[in-house]
């Protein structure tokens, strides 16, 4: 099998995000999910394409790779490839290879899927075992218990909301209401929906974007959080219940979610909301190299 590496640019992002759809499923490790690229379309398709990597074989991708973060790239591969020597050999030596241009020389990340030989194959190079994550999964074969919340799916007149609640919880000011516009206006969000949850004082107390992979797969929240002004008051949980029941609507057989096993307080809320956890999963990291000594 030839496997060629590719910078697949923004005519390529479609494809990408076509095969990571192709690839969720409730029998697989949480991976890579459509809505991970949809979210970063928010600042633009072309940043999002220096981002990405993709491997194919024969015409067919096989490996996705988006660089999260300057020093953090998450990768998932073809189910049925996951156990493939030749990719895992391929894939380390592009990641090991800083002029390849998937990731930069130094200390850097890599998230990959439970159960991939890749794993094996990098831990077996050098790489370590990195921060651990805790994926959690909400089964959607039977209907989805009320979130005590009122509920409404932010649109264009309410985009402000959304992100002044995305902004209060996360202390970020750069979600504008013209971001969640490009992120609306982005192909992956046509199977998404960003909700916005209120009390019964009709305050704007959380948000969540939940993204469809599809009829009978697995969703994604990406990203859930609570006004600062409201926490404490199982907000959280309340808007991840909404989440779980907007994807079943939506057709997904599943809803998913990652987060820091550090956290103990988010991965309390999903457990609260239905969420059940499942197999703890660790980054694996490659030390800078030291530099050579003189003398």
């Amino acid at each position: 099998m030839t496997i060629v590496l590719n910078e697949p640019g923004v005519e390529g992002l479609t494809g990408a995000v076509d095969a990571l759809r192709a690839w969720q499923d409730d029998r697989t490790p949480l991976q890579l999910h459509p809505g991970d690229l949809g979210w970063a379309w928010a600042l633009g398709a072309e940043r999002l394409a220096v981002a990405v990597r993709t491997w194919s074989a024969d015409g067919r991708i096989i490996a996705v790779g988006y660089l999260d973060a300057p020093d953090l790239l998450r990768l998932t591969t073809a189910p049925d490839l996951r156990q493939d020597e030749d990719l895992a050999r391929q894939l380390l030596a592009d990641l090991d290879a800083p002029e390849r241009g998937v990731l930069p020389s130094g200390k850097v990340g890599v998230e990959i899927p439970n159960g991939a030989l890749l794993r094996e194959v990098l831990l077996a190079a050098g790489w370590n075992p990195d921060e651990p994550w805790t994926p959690l999964r909400h089964d959607l074969s039977e209907p989805v218990k009320d979130s005590g919340l009122r509920i409404e799916v932010a649109g264009p007149k309410t985009a402000g909301v959304r992100t002044a609640v995305h902004r209060s919880a996360f202390g970020s000011p750069r979600f504008t209401e013209e971001i969640w516009l490009a992120l609306a206006a982005g192909p992956v969000y046509a199977d998404a929906r960003c909700l916005i949850g209120y009390d019964d004082q009709d305050n704007a107390v959380a948000a969540v974007t939940v993204w469809s992979a599809g009829p009978g797969k697995p969703g994604l929240l990406e990203p859930m959080g609570v006004h600062a002004d409201h926490r404490g008051r199982g907000h959280g949980t309340a808007i991840s219940v909404a989440a779980a029941a907007a994807l079943r609507e939506m057709g997904a057989s599943s809803a998913l979610v990652c987060t820091q096993s550090s956290n103990a307080a988010a991965v309390a809320t999903y457990r609260a909301a239905g969420y059940e956890p499942s197999s703890e999963r660790l980054d694996l990291s490659r030390a800078a190299e030291e530099p050579a000594r003189s003398g």
